[in-house]
């Protein structure tokens, strides 16, 4: 359950107030969506709204969806798309960028391990292959998890502020302990059910609950500090925050204001100097004149 923690400078994808508002909507969605997720692991606790859990699983999941594709859209927009400055930048890249892609498909995959526990409960368990496959689902989306986790601790911030800094290490420890909690209980259920046979809603076992409940509080707790995170970024008191590195902040700027960089035009014009050579000027010089013929005009003056 990554939510990228960026403190990037460049997530300039619309007018100020609207980006902020954007911002808040997101951190909002996002913590409302680990409290669905603790509900919906609360649920599974009592043998009466066992199914009803479920639709809170498949809830949590689409928010959650909805919001690592607007850390995607952010990131994206905020270069203007060129994808070609993430080659100046590889953090850009392999964190602010794979972390969300990761995300949306670990959230996927769990989605669909759900949505088919929650078909074989609605059909009476008629499509057996569907449980085999749910239950590798749910191994697969946390240990997508765990990995975008590990990305996203290995942000590195040379020029940010030590109070964004800590803000950062508060949002994603908790997620990370979350993710590495939900991935071995996903492990640990997928171990139990192999000896037993179980079908529809009762595939999810006690170990599944119990340890989805330790993770979900983990995750509430990264989704509120996120929330503080984004607050303290929006009223930038006093925060210095990072920019892209490696020159692709400055190509960035002078892409937007229509500019070329210095080091690409004069090696534009030196490659039109070459492509067009300049023809070379031919100077008369006067032709100097005998020392007789001037004595004879200093004379007949």
């Amino acid at each position: 359950m990554v939510k990228l923690a960026s403190a990037r400078e460049f997530r300039t994808y619309g007018p100020g107030l609207s980006r902020n508002r954007c911002e808040y909507i997101n951190a909002g969605l996002y913590l409302f969506a680990n409290v669905i997720l603790c509900c919906a692991f609360a649920s599974q606790l009592s043998s009466e709204a066992r199914i009803s859990g479920l639709v809170l699983f498949l809830v949590a999941f689409a928010l959650i969806l909805i919001v690592n594709l607007h850390d995607i859209f952010a990131h994206l927009a905020g270069v203007d798309f060129r994808l070609h400055l993430m080659s100046f930048d590889l953090q850009l890249f392999f964190v602010e960028f794979s972390v969300p892609v990761v995300q949306v498909l670990g959230t996927l995959l769990c989605f669909l391990g759900i949505l088919f526990l929650f078909i074989q409960e609605e059909k009476g368990h008629v499509y057996f292959k569907l449980e085999k496959h749910a239950l590798k689902m749910l191994v697969a989306g946390p240990v997508l998890w765990v990995v975008g986790s590990i990305h996203n601790a290995c942000q590195i911030y040379e020029r940010a502020d030590g109070h964004v800094q800590i803000l950062q290490q508060c949002v994603y420890i908790p997620l990370l302990i979350g993710s590495l909690s939900f991935m071995l209980s996903a492990i640990l259920n997928y171990q139990e059910q192999s000896r037993v046979i179980h079908h529809g809603i009762h595939l999810l076992g006690g170990t599944w609950i119990w340890l989805g409940i330790f993770g979900s509080l983990f995750f509430l707790i990264g989704g509120l500090t996120n929330v503080i995170k984004v607050f303290k970024m929006q009223q930038m008191n006093g925060l210095r925050l990072e920019k892209l590195r490696g020159g692709a902040h400055e190509r960035l700027v002078n892409a937007r204001e229509g500019q070329i960089p210095l080091i690409l035009e004069h090696h534009h014009h030196h490659h039109q100097a070459r492509s067009h050579p300049v023809e070379e000027t031919k100077v008369t010089l006067p032709v100097p004149t005998p020392y007789k013929d001037v004595l004879i005009g200093q004379t007949l003056s």
